[in-house]
């Protein structure tokens, strides 16, 4: 299982990585691997608020339909639409192509909630 260590997670398994004023979401390896192939996602549009701990979408594998919770409070200001046509970047790069969105983040202060890749090996370690 990957877990970058500059990242944050949330105890749902998703990841953000904050580029200035910008957050990049995606979901975890350890997320796409619990899910196994993931054949939609349903993400907001573009200018959509979003709030920490809120649901901003789904993701559709295979055997089941998850919830994708956002780690950050924001606005979207742009989704990655590629996800559309090829969900599966989503399995094969989750850090990378896989992202799901970027969120102008409104409280910085909200990523101190938020899990280091330590804590979050030990999360998942807990069988969670």
């Amino acid at each position: 299982m990957e877990t970058p260590k500059d990242l944050k997670y949330t105890e749902d398994h998703e990841w953000v990585r904050l580029d200035g004023k910008t957050a990049v979401v995606g979901i975890t390896d350890y997320a796409q691997g619990e899910l196994g192939d993931i054949v939609f996602v349903e993400l907001p549009g573009t200018g959509t608020e979003v709030e920490q701990g809120g649901v901003f979408g789904t993701i559709e594998a295979v055997k089941t339909v998850s919830d994708l919770m956002s780690p950050v409070s924001g606005k979207v200001v742009e989704v990655n639409g590629s996800l559309n046509d090829s969900p599966e970047h989503i399995n094969k790069s989750p850090y990378g192509d896989g992202w799901m969105l970027k969120i102008e983040v409104t409280d910085p202060g909200e990523l101190d909630k938020l899990m280091d890749a330590d804590a979050y090996t030990a999360h998942v370690g807990e069988g969670h």
